[in-house]
């Protein structure tokens, strides 16, 4: 029932509609150029322009954004031929989008282009290859971090026994939470020259300032106001215990503590795929379970192998590992669920996984995934045992969670990378993925005028309808009124008013 909910989801902005449509000669240069994406977008500043047939820019330089509207304003003129419209803007998930489109005045110009739109979704063909690692490198430090963080917190408030030293989890707290910290600011800094395609100390204030007031900066700034506030919040949980009189956190501080860890949580799927789909509600609650059962899992693991096996005795092994065993169970069935509630809305189709990159990283991912997870039954069962210190069982859970970590990490490699693929979605719905049709590109000549009729893509569903009117010598003829209806007399329809 959940899986049902979800919609398709148009994750990278595709541009819908352009007025004046791509290719269109109009009689006269009209005063602003409106461009419909997918979802909403920001202008990026500088780099939104409407050039001439001479090569002059013509745009006011003021273009605005409402919603997934972009208006162009132009300045009066007369020139006669075609006019590019160029554009940059950074989709509501962070990633850049370009592309151009052409127009004509009176006629095309004898260098004309088609005017079909070019535009790269995915950002790849907008930024270096080294502004593009950056960007994944920090996005993968900060989701490190925070698993450092989930694991070593988790097993610290329930399950670590009294007489151990918490000095070890905690310093992997304050690792976790470095790295959570870095890779933020990290990623605010590549945010501006990646949307602006500039370089990397290209950092205008104009381009500053438009990526710290955009959702994804807020969402950053959300995240380092949560990163200086846990360890306020966690300093009594990461402090040594009394054995004799172990303490607890109040009711009152676990709420705070949870409250400010879903927070923090919340910011990355705000800031990326999951808060800008047309089912933004479920896919970020998805991501939310999708991430704190991953932290709790991979950093719990982290924690048992790197400081609890080596540390606790047979008698506290013995009372913790079962629980720890139901929690990753329990860990593992969110990830897979909410995984999968998030592929379907991205993938979109069947053929968009086969096809398309995003589909394909999703299989692979899920290929990786299912193999560290029949490792880790193999290992659970030892668990069931009794795996006293020392022992040969011990020895071989180790060695099993080391390599349920070595696989886990290729499937953090692999999700680094679905950040920034365009969902398969929002690719099906992009200018040139639809299947090819009959357009129709006929000129009918009669008496007094010439009509140039296109009607594309000449599929069942949405078509575009495109009328001009020349004299018989091949000037554009100025037109008060049109009137236009379609019909299909073998299957007795029509005539119906377009």
């Amino acid at each position: 029932m959940v899986l049902a909910l979800a919609g398709p989801a148009n994750a990278h902005a595709v541009l819908r509609a352009c007025d004046p449509v791509p290719g269109a000669v109009l009689v006269a240069r009209p005063e602003v150029v409106v461009c419909t994406f997918s979802e909403p977008v920001r202008a990026v500043p500088g780099r939104i322009a409407v050039v001439d047939p001479t090569g002059a820019r013509v745009d006011t330089d003021r273009a605005s954004v409402d919603g997934a509207v972009l208006r162009i304003p132009l300045r009066a003129g007369a020139a006669r031929g075609t006019y590019l419209v160029s554009f940059r803007v950074v989709s509501a998930d962070s990633h850049p989008v370009a592309g151009s489109t052409t127009f004509s005045v009176g006629a095309p110009s004898a260098v004309a282009g088609t005017g079909a739109v070019d535009q790269s979704g995915d950002g790849s063909a907008l930024v270096g290859p080294g502004l593009r690692i950056g960007m994944g490198v920090a996005r993968a430090g900060a989701v490190v971090g925070l698993i450092l963080v989930t694991g070593p917190v988790l097993f610290l408030l329930l399950l670590w026994p009294a007489r151990l030293s918490r000095r070890g989890p905690a310093r992997l707290v304050d690792v976790g939470l470095a790295l959570v910290a870095v890779g933020t600011v990290g990623e605010l800094w590549l945010q501006v020259p990646y949307g602006t395609g500039g370089g990397l100390l290209d950092l205008g204030g104009g381009a500053v300032r438009a990526t710290l007031l955009s959702t994804f900066g807020a969402a950053h700034a959300v995240r380092l106001a949560v990163v200086a506030a846990l360890p306020v919040l966690l300093r009594p949980l990461l402090a040594d215990q009394d054995p004799q009189r172990p303490t607890r956190p109040g009711t009152l501080d676990l709420a705070v503590l949870v409250a400010v860890a879903a927070l923090g949580l919340a910011t990355w799927p705000l800031s990326g795929h999951p808060g800008s789909s047309t089912a933004p509600a479920l896919t970020t609650a998805a991501d939310i379970a999708h991430l704190g059962a991953v932290g709790l899992w991979l950093g719990g693991l982290v924690t048992l192998v790197g400081f609890l096996l080596p540390a606790a005795n047979q008698r506290e092994l013995s009372a913790i590992l079962p629980v720890w065993s139901g929690w990753a169970r329990a860990a593992v069935a969110v990830i897979v669920l909410a995984g999968a509630t998030e592929a379907i809305v991205g993938v979109g189709t069947l053929d968009a996984l086969l096809t398309t990159g995003y589909g394909q990283l999703v299989l692979a991912k899920v290929g990786v995934l299912a193999v560290v997870l029949v490792a880790a039954g193999y290992y659970a069962r030892l668990v069931g045992r009794g795996t006293p210190p020392g022992s040969p069982a011990l020895t071989r859970l180790r060695r099993g969670v080391l390599a349920e970590l070595a696989g886990a990490a290729v499937v953090l490699a692999l999700a680094a990378a679905l950040v920034q693929a365009t969902p398969g979605s929002a690719s099906d719905q992009a200018p040139g993925s639809q299947p090819a049709g009959d357009p129709v590109a006929a000129t009918l000549t009669g008496p007094m005028y010439q009509l140039q009729v296109d009607l594309a893509p000449g599929l069942v569903g949405g078509n575009d309808l495109h009328l001009y009117a020349y004299t018989l010598d091949g000037a554009v003829l100025p037109v008060v009124e049109w009137a236009a209806s379609a019909q299909l007399p073998a299957a007795d329809l029509g005539p119906v008013a377009v």
